[in-house]
C-alpha cells in the first residue's frame, strides 16, 4: 500500500508538471510567427524573422540573422506598454532616497596598505 501512495504522490507532484509544461513550450514553438519578440534558452534576445519547417530565423541586430532549432526558443516576450514618467520627478525621489557619506578624497598612494621600498 505504501509504494502504491508514493507512485501516486510522484505522478501528481512531479510527472503531470512536466509533461504540462512540454506541452505548453511545445505549443508556444508551433504558435510562432514572424515579428514575434522571443529569448532563446541561451539567454539570447531577437525577433523572429523568418520559419523554416524546424528552424527559426532569428534577428539579433538589424541585418543579423542566425539560424535556431524551434526547441531553442525558451519563451515568447510580451511587450511592455511604456508609462510616461516625469523625469524631474524620478529625479527628485532618487535623490531623497540617497544618502551622501562625505568620504575623503584619497591622492596617490595615501592610505594605501602596501608600504613602498
Amino acid at each position: 500500500m505504501p509504494l502504491i501512495l508514493l507512485v501516486v504522490v510522484f505522478y501528481f507532484l512531479l510527472i503531470r508538471p512536466q509533461r504540462k509544461r512540454q506541452q505548453e513550450q511545445a505549443q508556444m514553438q508551433s504558435n510562432l510567427t514572424p515579428g514575434t519578440s522571443v529569448m532563446t534558452t541561451t539567454g539570447l534576445f531577437a525577433t523572429v524573422a523568418a520559419l523554416q519547417d524546424d528552424d527559426v530565423i532569428l534577428e539579433i541586430a538589424p541585418g543579423v540573422q542566425t539560424r535556431w532549432t524551434k526547441a531553442a526558443i525558451g519563451r515568447v516576450l510580451t511587450p511592455v506598454e511604456d508609462e510616461t514618467v516625469d523625469n524631474e520627478e524620478v529625479e527628485r525621489e532618487t535623490l531623497a532616497d540617497e544618502t551622501v557619506v562625505d568620504a575623503p578624497e584619497r591622492r596617490g598612494d595615501e592610505g594605501s596598505t602596501n608600504p613602498k621600498s
